[in-house]
Parts: C-alpha cells; sequence; structure tokens
C-alpha cells in the first residue's frame, strides 16, 4: 500500500491543489466546527460584502475573506466552493476549510508514516510538509497544534528550514502493547510537543530505532503530524494496530491557523489609506512576531468590522432578556435601565429593581439606612474577602512546600550543615515575586522546552536567572531535593552555580547565577565576533572541558551533564566560559560507573552508543564535547540538512575529512590561518578521539583538558602578528541576552525549493522516500 497525502501549493492569484486518493478511498470530515462567542464577526446583518455569497455549504465566509476574488479584501483571502460535493465545500484548492473564525482558520491535515513488514523492511514511507508562503501571506501556524508521534519503535523531525530555522523532534516507545497509556502522550506509545507561533512551513520525517522488528505483531506503522491539540486523543494500542489511523486523523484532527492583516502594528496601519478596521471599532494587535493585525467591534456594537458602515449599536432594549426590569434608555455603545414616576432603585432584574414610593419621609430614611448599611457591609466583605484570600494563599504556599519535598530539603539541610557543607539556599514566593516583578514579559530571559526563564534582581541589587519549570514528576520530589543539594555545593569558576531554589510554587523554581554575555553558540554562528581568535576558542574549550572535569571527578558526587553543546556554554562579561542547564543531568552513585536513563539529549550531540544501550556514563558527556570543539573548529553546526549529504553531520564529516586528507578543508579559515600544522592536527586527533563510537576508546575530561592545556602553548607561525585591539572590539551589547537560557538549538532539514508568485507560497503534501542514516539524529557511521 502507498499513501499519498494532497499538498497545497500556490499558481498565479489563485490557490490551485493536487491530491491523490488512497486506493480510492474518500474520507469524510467529521471535524466539530460549532460556532461559539468567539467568532463575532458573525454577528450582525453585514458578513459579506453586497451581492456576495455569504456561506460555502456550512461553513459561514466572512470578509475580508470572500468565496469570489471581488468578495475578497484581496486574492489572499479568497476562499474556493467546491459545489461538487453536497453539502458544498469551502477549501484551499482540494484541502478542506472546516471553520473561520476571528483569530483562526481551521483545515485539514496531512499526515508523515512509515510501515514495516514483520522483516524489518520499510513497505511504505511518506514525509509530509505545508508551506503558507511568503512575507506577504496572512497566515501563521497557531501554537493551539501540537506535534504528535504516534508509535512503539519510532521517532520523528519536524523542522522550518525556509523561516525560523525551527527544529524539534519526538521519540515513542514501548516493547509491548500492555504498557500503552490509554489517552497519554508523553512517550510510550505516543509523544506530543509544542511548536511556537509565526512558522509559515513545516517539514516531517520518520525514523525508527529497530525497524519495529520486535514489535511488528501489534504496531506495524509510525505516524508523524501537526495538529490541533485539544481535537487529537490517543486510543492507546488500538490506534497502533488502526488501518484506517490516518483516514480517522485526518477526517478529525485538523490544523489550526491564525491570521491577520498584513504585516503591520495597529500605529503604523492607521496611518496608511489602506487601513481596513471601519467606524466603531478597534485595532488588535497580532500576536506573532511577524506584525499584522486585525479588526474587533467596540464594546455594545455588533457586525463586521471590516466592512462600512462598519459595527452598528446594540439596541439592548429591543432583546427578550434585557436586563432592565420596567424601563429602558438605549444610547450608542451601551443603555441604561430606568424605573417609572413613583419608584425607585436600579431597576434592573435581579438588583434592587423599581420599588414603590410610600412617603418621602421613610424612602429617605430607608434610603440612607440602606446606604450605610451597604456602605458597611461592603468594608466587612472587602476586609474578610481578602483576609481569607490572604489566608488561602499562606496555606496554599504551605501545601506546595510540603508537597515539593519541603520538609525533607530542612531535613537534608540539617544534615548537610552538622557535615560544615556550605547551606542550600531556600527562597520564598514573595522573594521571588518581587525579584521578576510578579514575572513580568519584559523580564524574560529565555523559553525552552521544560519551562522559562526570568532575570530576577534581589534585594541585595545581585542579579540572578530564576528557571521557573512547566511540569514536576511527583514521584521524583526525593531525588530532586538530592540532587539540588548537590548541585547547590558544586563550586567551580566555569559552572553556571545553582543558588538555591523555592518551593512554595506550584512546580519548584530554581535560582541560578545569572551570565550576561550570551552561548558559545550564538557567538560560533550569529555574531560574527572578531575577537573568536584561535586562541580564544581552545581558551574557551579548555574551560569547558575543565568544568566538565570537575563534576565528572572532583565534585561532591560524580555528575553526568547528558546535554553538553555549545548553546549550554555561556559566557561572562569577560568571556569566560561558563557550563550551564543542568536540566538533563544525572548523579551517579560513587560504587557505578554508568546508570541506566530515559534518552535525552541534543539532536547532534548525542552520544551514539547512549543512544542505542541507554548507559550513560561520563565518556557520553565526552563525545558531545567532541562535537562542541569540531563547531569551535570548523565554524559549522552539528545538523545541518542544507549541507550535502555527507556533509549533514559534522561528527560524521569530520572524521571522514580528517581519514581522507580533507582536514583543512573544512577548518573555519581563521582557525588554519593562526594555528600551526602540528597543532591544529594535535586538535583534530583529540575531537577524533573524543567522538570514537565505542565510549572506552574515548579520553576522560580530565584528560582532553590536558590536552587542551598543552595545545594552547603551542606557538603560532612565526610570521603572524599579534591582533592586537581584536578581542576588545568584539564585545556584544548586553542585549543581545536573551537567547541565554532559550530552547535547544537545531540543525535546519531539507530545504524544499518552490515556484512563488505573488511572494506567497502555500504548500503541503506527502511524499515516499527511504531515509538513510543522516536524515535522522544517528552519525553517518552509525547503524539505524
Amino acid at each position: 500500500m502507498h499513501l499519498s497525502i494532497p499538498f497545497l501549493c500556490i499558481c498565479s492569484t489563485a490557490l490551485t491543489l493536487v491530491a491523490s486518493q488512497n486506493s480510492g478511498t474518500t474520507t469524510t470530515s467529521a471535524v466539530n466546527t460549532t460556532t461559539t462567542d468567539t467568532h463575532s464577526i458573525l454577528r450582525g446583518p453585514n458578513i459579506t460584502k453586497p451581492g456576495c455569497q455569504n456561506k460555502c455549504g456550512n461553513v459561514t465566509v466572512p470578509f475580508p475573506f470572500g468565496i469570489e476574488t471581488t468578495c475578497a479584501l484581496n486574492p489572499l483571502f479568497e476562499i474556493a466552493c467546491n459545489t461538487t460535493f453536497d453539502p458544498p465545500r469551502a477549501m484551499f484548492g482540494t484541502l478542506q476549510v472546516y471553520d473561520i473564525a476571528d483569530t483562526e482558520v481551521r483545515i485539514s491535515n496531512v499526515i508523515a508514516n512509515r510501515c514495516y513488514g514483520s522483516n524489518g523492511a520499510v513497505i511504505d514511507d511518506n514525509y509530509a510538509y505545508t508551506s503558507l508562503g511568503g512575507e506577504l501571506s496572512p497566515y501563521t501556524f497557531s501554537d493551539a497544534n501540537k506535534f504528535t508521534v504516534v508509535g512503539c519503535d519510532d521517532l520523528a523531525l519536524i523542522a522550518d528550514t525556509r523561516g525560523r530555522n525551527f527544529t524539534t523532534g519526538c521519540v515513542a516507545l514501548c516493547s509491548k502493547a500492555e504498557d500503552v497509556i490509554h489517552g497519554d502522550c508523553s512517550g510510550i506509545g505516543c509523544c506530543q510537543t509544542s511548536v511556537p507561533k509565526g512558522l509559515k512551513y513545516y517539514y516531517t520525517t520518520l525514523g525508527s530505532l529497530n525497524n519495529h522488528t520486535s514489535i511488528e505483531s501489534f504496531d506495524p506503522c509510525g505516524y508523524a503530524f501537526l495538529g490541533e491539540m485539544d481535537s487529537f486523543r490517543f486510543n492507546g494500542a488500538s490506534d497502533l494496530r488502526d488501518p484506517l489511523f490516518i483516514n480517522k486523523t485526518m477526517a478529525t484532527v485538523p490544523i489550526v491557523l491564525d491570521w491577520a492583516i498584513g504585516n503591520l502594528s495597529c500605529q503604523a496601519a492607521q496611518k496608511l489609506d489602506d487601513y481596513v478596521c471601519q467606524k466603531n471599532s478597534f485595532c488588535v494587535e497580532s500576536d506573532t512576531s511577524l506584525g499584522g493585525y486585525r479588526c474587533a467591534c467596540n464594546k455594545g456594537y455588533e457586525g463586521n468590522p471590516y466592512l462600512g458602515p462598519g459595527c452598528q449599536d446594540i439596541d439592548e432594549c429591543a432583546r427578550s432578556d434585557t436586563e432592565c426590569e420596567m424601563g429602558c434608555d438605549n444610547y450608542p455603545g451601551g443603555f441604561n435601565c430606568t424605573c417609572p414616576k413613583g419608584y425607585y432603585g436600579d431597576g434592573i432584574k435581579g438588583g434592587r429593581g423599581c420599588i414603590r414610593e410610600n412617603s418621602e419621609f421613610p424612602v429617605i430614611k430607608l434610603s440612607l439606612g440602606l446606604g450605610f448599611g451597604l456602605i458597611f457591609f461592603l468594608v466587612g466583605v472587602t476586609w474578610l474577602y481578602f483576609s481569607i484570600k490572604k489566608r488561602g494563599l499562606i496555606k496554599m504556599r504551605e501545601k506546595f512546600f510540603q508537597q515539593n519535598g519541603g520538609a525533607l530539603m530542612r531535613q537534608q539541610l540539617n544534615s548537610t550543615n552538622n557535615g560544615g557543607v556550605e547551606a542550600t539556599k531556600i527562597f520564598t514566593a514573595d522573594e521571588l515575586d518581587k525579584a521578576t516583578n510578579n514575572y513580568a514579559d519584559d523580564r524574560i530571559l529565555g523559553k525552552g522546552g521544560y519551562g522559562t526563564v526570568y532575570k530576577g534582581i534581589l534585594p541585595d541589587k545581585s542579579i540572578v536567572a530564576i528557571k521557573k519549570s512547566k511540569i514536576m514528576d511527583q514521584s521524583q520530589i526525593e531525588q530532586f531535593i538530592n540532587e539540588v543539594i548537590i548541585l547547590t555545593q558544586v563550586n567551580h569558576r566555569n559552572v553556571v552555580k545553582l543558588l538555591g531554589c523555592c518551593l512554595e510554587a506550584e512546580v519548584p523554581l530554581l535560582v541560578y547565577e545569572y551570565v550576561s554575555n550570551g552561548t558559545v553558540f550564538h557567538h560560533i554562528f550569529n555574531s560574527g565576533a572578531t575577537w573568536l581568535s584561535l586562541e580564544n576558542r581552545l581558551r574557551i574549550a579548555s574551560e569547558a572541558a575543565g568544568a566538565l572535569s570537575y563534576l565528572h571527578s572532583a565534585a561532591w558526587k560524580p555528575i553526568i551533564h547528558r546535554d553538553v553543546k555549545s548553546a549550554n556554554i555561556l559566557l561572562d562579561e569577560y568571556y569566560t566560559a561558563k557550563i550551564a542547564d543542568f536540566g538533563a543531568s544525572r548523579l551517579v552513585p560513587l560504587d557505578q560507573t554508568q546508570v541506566t536513563t530515559l534518552v535525552q539529549g541534543t539532536l547532534g550531540y548525542l552520544d551514539p552508543e547512549y543512544f542505542h544501550t541507554s548507559q550513560l556514563t561520563e565518556k557520553s558527556d565526552v563525545y558531545s564535547f567532541g562535537v562542541v570543539l569540531a563547531e569551535l573548529m570548523t565554524g559549522k553546526k552539528p545538523i545541518c540538512m542544507e549541507r550535502s549529504h555527507e556533509e549533514r553531520n559534522l561528527a560524521t564529516y569530520f572524521i571522514m575529512s580528517l581519514k581522507e586528507n580533507r582536514l583543512f578543508q573544512i577548518l573555519d579559515p581563521r582557525v588554519v590561518r593562526e594555528g600551526s600544522l602540528e597543532q591544529v592536527q594535535a586538535i583534530a586527533q583529540l575531537v577524533k578521539r573524543c567522538l570514537h563510537l565505542n565510549s572506552e576508546d574515548r579520553p576522560t575530561m580530565k584528560e582532553v583538558t590536558m590536552e587542551l592545556e598543552g595545545l594552547r602553548k603551542f606557538n603560532r607561525h612565526p610570521w603572524r602578528q599579534p591582533e592586537g585591539q581584536e578581542e576588545a572590539n568584539g564585545l556584544i551589547d548586553e542585549g543581545e541576552v536573551r537567547d541565554l537560557y532559550g530552547e535547544t538549538q537545531g540543525g535546519d532539514l531539507y530545504t524544499v525549493q518552490l515556484n512563488s508568485t505573488n511572494g506567497i507560497d502555500y504548500l503541503s503534501g506527502q511524499y515516499s522516500l527511504e531515509l538513510d542514516s543522516t536524515q535522522m539524529m544517528y552519525p553517518a557511521n552509525t547503524p539505524r
């Protein structure tokens, strides 16, 4: 069986689609498109331009969208209505439009799949991609979507290589059907991960660790797709063996698109003649990084804010469900409830209503009594409310403190203090609220898959970085507390120090030393820093290696970092390297040399032996450091699908270049220019040994550190003059610090060359191909 999925592209100013059916089967959509109050542009009589069709089948098509070119704001918002179906279908070409709302459009899905025979042979292989066009396109993928992988021996990547240079992935594993949990997508049979706002393109590929050879009886295929998170529910083992999984998912899980007018802010758009927001409406900024705006009716008005004469006043008094008991006065944008002569009160049903007056004097006394009584009542209720709220907040923080292991933390601290060890700082929730200005957006240093990092200023004016995680496994509380206490004892000039934690929040907060000058990854690939000489590259490598050697052998308990990469090596104001982000680290018992863990790491840096065996050792960090050293020497990213087939994986490319005597062709020109032949060859040999597939043949980090220190003492070329002030001129602005604790940096996937007209390129598809090992996360010399 070979399955082809529809893909969407642009031709001239009209949307043109090409689609193929699987074995002649037609899928009928069952996506829920119930209209709610969020569709405010559908209220009122003026939904479309005069004389234009306002519905296609069950889908309402409001302006600025239109079923014909003349009925839309511009060709970008044109919707085709296919009347060959009953009822007719709104389409982007052959991709069905399920719903158009104030901020979102829902369209049909595309799904990547890969199926295997009992002998592990690939019998069906399809990847998927979707493009929403260039800069002029009003559409972007919403963060209401999630990237989902379904299978028991499957891993998948989703990437944007044409816009935001985004890459992430997900791994779904299990050994038997009974292990799969119905409705759970945490990695056993089903895995989900988020995607950022603002993407206009994505590309999805699937791979496998063991070609489903041990699980083919209950899971012959793996699947990957982007779709609305709230519409997909994992049905456990039944989904793994369901031959109709693709059709069922395409019929029930749409892709959600955000849309906006243009790419200007409200302030800039209002100055132009083509500003589209009409009378009695206001402008709403798009919440993506690409700009653009939308329009909404003012409170008390309804209609289509994009069409003249604009939004119309709502006559609340004419409604059967009016709030007024007896009298009602409507005015533009609102209304007042009134009482007739001889009555008093607020006139509101459920309120005081309208009360008949008996005599003037009793009414005055009653009014004064009610007024003063109401004042005292409100004061009392307000005092009681804030007292209860404060007490509830205190109890809630005490609950979180105990839930997050506060008692165990105090017990451990008392034990360590008796031994003369520096105490771990336990911060209160109030301290960190004030330090981050209640976690204001302008204090965000970066966001990652596990949480957000904020810049904090403590009362003593010291600056810290505060990591606010998204989730916490309650079964791992004791391990978390032990690791926090041990990590706070790590004291090395080249390690970002963990200062303490706060246990009074729903998820524990970690407080780190603040490092101000960005990541090594940023300086290698983004800033073009002139200070990055060979001497400085070796210094950074030596400092990072020394820190890892300390963690492995000199810390209170040995620590394996498990996510060594250039994005996790920070630079302070003096350009001193500091190892950061211990979110994936593991402590090693003193009587063990390796631990078995769920595989974690970053594509391109991950130790192949650890990936295949799940046996984590300190040599796994050595392999990752070898990739970092190769980055420093070559200026190339560890994974880059834009490079040729043999060059995609930096580790493999470096080893092959060394073997074929082509080393100097891939080194950074500055490294070749500044280093001697013996020095460069010695560095290359060190990289080779660090990247050895057999961990026993790799050096220890202590040996790597000693060898790097020796390499720093090599003389430069005798004809090379000192660079003088070049380093000092390379300092960068502190404003570039926002990537400091950001998400995992990844490589680009394939760049798909597409024809584009008028700056728009809608493309969505799924193709059959045979992937080799370099198309996924493995080095080319590692069996898939």
